[in-house]
């Protein structure tokens, strides 16, 4: 990055809650969040690039255990909203839903030309040993990074976290404990920093067109369902979960490339919910791989029962999907096919 790019860079911190805000009150040693507006005075590492950083605090502050679609909406609007103004956005965020919520964004968000970088920690900032302090000069870089052209360097929604930029629909948090708390098993990371950050401009998505806003979607239908197979379930949850009334689409986590129980009892369910017209959508349980219901029986049943394959998204990409076109459109056949299709990159096809 040239003097020049730096000196221009302009972001916006948006701090929505989790472990990177919080700092321990000598008095009490309890963790509470500190004032964003005053960042580089606990990070002042960020001084150094000479950007322009502004910050915004939800208010209340969102554990990201509460996090849900009416906050995903107000983070959208507040980036579309800011969107001329800014180079790049950087998003504090508690690790345990940030998968999702990086995953909506990157569905409401269509059309990026300017990096939505997501991150966190497992520790506090103000703690000696955090990763806090890590994860945002590495995001805060990236959110400004630009090409020889001018234009963003990484145009989409990811997930920086551990030295590893991700596209935030390909992530899943893995581990409670461990600073590398995110995977994305089937998609390789776009960039990696260590003395430098290294990018790799091949899988990076780049718009159609570099004028103008995205396009901000913020119709969200949230009546989707998530039937997680196991040895041992019962008819009555199946049918619970797969033809009940407040459900537009379920989502099957199914064995190793897309397997289910063969039984009748749990096919004719399958082919009853299929009849509804419901959206049945198998994503395997594995951290790696892909669904491909011809390669097994048991996975052929399913297929000609009414599911469609969701390659080798995640559970939380798919959700998000979900909502998104559930949200687009009332023609669940007109959703069904959308669902074929790679729209932010999110599946290998």
């Amino acid at each position: 990055m040239n003097g020049n790019t730096k000196t221009k860079a302009s972001l916006l911190m948006i701090y929505t809650g989790g472990t990177i805000g919080m700092k321990q009150d000598p008095a009490d040693m309890t963790l509470k969040p500190f004032n964003f507006g005053q960042i580089l005075e606990e990070v002042p590492e960020l001084g150094k690039f000479a950007y322009r950083i502004d910050s915004f605090s939800f208010d209340p502050i969102i554990d990201s255990s509460d996090m849900e679609p009416s906050l995903w909406q107000a983070i959208a609007s507040l980036i579309h909203e800011k969107y001329d103004e800014y180079d790049g956005f950087v998003v504090l965020h508690g690790t345990d839903t940030m998968s999702y919520s990086a995953s909506a964004l990157s569905f409401m968000l269509e059309g990026l030309t300017k990096p939505v970088i997501f991150t966190g920690s497992q520790l506090p900032i103000g703690m000696p040993r955090t990763d806090g302090k890590e994860n945002l000069i590495s995001a805060v870089e990236i959110a400004a990074e630009k090409d020889a052209d001018g234009h963003a360097r990484v145009p989409e929604v990811c997930i920086c976290f551990d030295n590893m930029l991700m596209r935030g629909n390909r992530t899943t948090k893995v581990n409670a404990d461990n600073f590398r708390a995110f995977r994305s098993e089937n998609l390789p990371p776009l960039a990696e920093a260590g003395i430098q950050i290294k990018y790799n401009d091949a899988l990076i998505r780049k718009p159609a067109c570099w004028d103008g806003k995205p396009r901000l979607h913020l119709n969200l239908d949230t009546r989707v369902s998530i039937l997680k197979i196991h040895p041992g379930i019962t008819p009555q949850v199946v049918s619970d979960i797969l033809c009940g009334e407040g459900t537009r689409a379920v989502i099957l986590e199914t064995y190793g490339s897309g397997n289910a129980p063969s039984r009748p009892w749990f096919i004719d369910m399958i082919r009853r919910a299929a009849g509804m017209g419901k959206i049945l959508l198998n994503v395997t349980q594995c951290l790696a791989g892909s669904v491909d219901m011809n390669i097994y029986a048991n996975g052929k049943i399913l297929q000609d029962a009414g599911v469609s394959s969701g390659y080798d998204s995640t559970t939380e990409s798919a959700l998000a999907k979900l909502f998104f076109l559930l949200g687009e459109t009332r023609d669940n056949e007109e959703a069904r096919e959308m669902l074929d299709c790679n729209l932010r990159g999110e599946i290998s096809k």
